[in-house]
């Protein structure tokens, strides 16, 4: 199993660790780039723990933040599809593949 990031999950990424650089400290973004990459080598090793949603995909929060990774398995490959905060709107980020 291997993983890939949609270009506008990797921006996504970007938006929450910029956010908590600037109102938390460069420690609590950095801790949250940890979490994301601890939760994406847990899913490539076991991809059927999150919860499943629409279409196919499962969602699966971060330790410690207010954040979720909704993904999809696609043969050997976990594809992130979107990291969304969790009080965003449900539907952000439907329209990914």
């Amino acid at each position: 199993m291997k993983p890939s990031i949609h270009r506008l999950a990797e921006q996504d990424l970007r938006d929450a660790a910029g956010f908590y650089r600037r109102e938390a400290g460069a420690g609590v973004a950095l801790r949250f780039l940890a979490e994301f990459e601890r939760i994406v080598d847990l899913l490539v090793s076991e991809p059927g723990i999150g919860t499943p949603t629409a279409d196919g995909r499962q969602a699966f929060p971060l330790a410690g933040f207010p954040y979720s990774v909704i993904y999809r398995q696609l043969g050997d490959e976990i594809r992130v599809l979107v990291v969304r905060h969790q009080r965003r709107d449900p539907g952000f980020g439907d329209s990914r593949s």
